[in-house]
């Protein structure tokens, strides 16, 4: 009787580790069609064609992104002159210029910009780096011009409705009679383009040249989150005029041409300061400060370095990549079959699954790859591979002194062998941790691909290469010890 239960709980033990590794390997199936959706989607069509009732769902086709070295484009290094800035202002009017610059090129419609702030004492350099770029001395023009800040009023009703006939002709003149007042930010910024013109508010000649600077306050009574600003003896004189000429109604702030804020103005202000109220957070407060310093700081920047990488070159670049991505990885799967046998081979699965997840991963993030960050990916099949290899010698050792439960055997080589895989991919990710925070873009692309690869393939040797083993080992297969280690 007791037999008999004992041989029921060990197939129930092995039935659950079955379900779970074929529950990995299904979600390992979805993961490699979200990496490459090609092959079913075609699948999907063919199925339509030939059983018309049967409609398959496809896989979204996302590509993956790539950085400057394999995608081509431009790389650009921008020096900052803060001479007029005190040591004090030097780090926010940097990071001003950064957002700055950041808003512009996003203007270019490039997709994952890098733009970042490389700092040697008391030189401040801004690296910029676009790729895909296909006009690069617009994006150097658009680039280094400095942030505009400017104040406008609402323009007269006929003149609003003038404008926004041009730019919607379709639109009847009574639609759009509240447009100004009821239209968002997105809106105004369409009809302007459409009619070439800003259909709501004039310029009133006051720009960032006239504000000293921008800061963030608290209402002594409400405790309400304020921007607060301060002109300069001219800026003060125009911003008493418009302010007085529009009392009751609103004054428009904008930089780069964009309204960032609208503000109502309640009374005439005089003395060179007013204040911006809103429902602000304090993080919106300081961004809306950041952005007015960004037009009001005489922060100029010099191009000293161009570089363009051609689309051909970054092709040549991803295809070799690919190339060597291919023979390393055939070369340990051949590697692992031959020396550790089934074993092996469970290993060679185990690292399929681990590339499809990694590959997921990379995609969905989505993580910017780079000629370096395919270099760490390859480095940490290395890693994973060399997990196995602990395991599969931990194993033998085993088998050799248990030759009779080849479970337990399978359990024991895990425990063991865990140390020195800990030690070994702990050690490396504290150092991708450290080159990822404190080196350049192109060593963190390495850092962050290498510390993800670790991460997954911990997964995939400590959990499901053992799943997969003991499914295997539970069954006929665990008799036959010598097709489990190497010989």
């Amino acid at each position: 009787m007791s037999k008999l239960r004992l041989r029921k709980f060990k197939t129930t033990q092995r039935t659950k580790i079955i379900l779970v590794t074929l529950l990995i390997l299904l979600a390992a199936f979805f993961a490699a069609n979200l990496d490459y959706p090609n092959y079913w989607n075609k699948f999907s069509n063919w199925t339509s064609e030939k059983v018309n009732w049967l409609r398959l769902p496809k896989f979204t086709e996302k590509g993956y992104s790539l950085g400057l070295d394999l995608q081509g484009g431009i790389h650009l290094v921008y020096k900052a002159d803060l001479t007029n800035i005190t040591a004090g202002d030097k780090q926010d009017a940097v990071a001003a210029l950064r957002d700055a610059i950041e808003r512009r090129v996003n203007f270019l419609g490039v997709s994952e910009p890098v733009v970042q702030v490389q700092e040697s004492e008391d030189d401040y350099r801004l690296i910029v780096e676009l790729a895909g770029i296909t006009n690069p001395g617009q994006a150097i023009e658009q680039i280094g011009q400095t942030p505009f800040l400017e104040f406008k009023e609402p323009r007269s009703k006929p003149q609003q409705i003038d404008i926004l006939k041009r730019a919607f002709p379709e639109v009847n003149e009574v639609d759009i009679q509240q447009f100004c007042e009821t239209s968002s930010v997105i809106n105004i910024l369409i009809a302007t383009n459409n009619a070439g013109e800003d259909p709501c508010f004039a310029s009133t000649g006051l720009t960032g040249r006239y504000l000293e600077r921008s800061s963030v306050a608290t209402h002594p009574q409400t405790g309400q989150i304020e921007v607060t600003l301060q002109f300069n003896d001219e800026g003060s004189n125009l911003f008493a005029e418009i302010t007085d000429r529009n009392v009751g109604s609103v004054v428009a702030i904008y930089l780069d041409q964009v309204p960032v804020s609208i503000p109502r103005v309640n009374e005439k202000i005089a003395g060179g300061s007013a204040t911006i109220s809103g429902s602000f957070s304090i993080e919106e407060a300081r961004e809306l400060a950041s952005n007015l310093n960004s037009g009001a700081l005489p922060v100029p920047i010099q191009l000293i370095s161009q570089q363009r990488i051609g689309a051909s070159l970054g092709e040549k670049s991803l295809n070799d990549s690919y190339y060597a991505a291919f023979i390393g990885i055939v070369t340990l799967l051949i590697f692992l079959v031959i020396i550790y046998r089934f074993s092996g081979f469970l290993a060679v699965i185990s690292l399929f699954v681990y590339l499809v997840f990694l590959l997921v991963i990379i995609k969905l993030v989505p993580v910017t790859l780079t000629l370096a960050g395919i270099a760490g990916l390859i480095l940490s099949i290395g890693m994973a591979v060399d997990a196995n290899v602990l395991i599969f010698e931990r194993l033998k050792e085993e088998i050799g002194e248990n030759t009779e439960n080849i479970m337990r055997s399978i359990d024991i080589a895990f425990s063991r062998a865990w140390p020195s895989i800990r030690d070994g991919n702990f050690s490396t990710l504290i150092t991708t941790i450290v080159l990822f925070f404190f080196s350049t873009s192109f060593v963190q692309g390495f850092a962050l691909t290498l510390g993800l690869g670790i991460l997954v393939s911990l997964f995939s040797a400590l959990v499901f290469t053992k799943l997969l083993m003991k499914s295997f080992a539970g069954g006929k297969l665990g008799k036959f010890k010598k097709i489990w280690v190497r010989g």
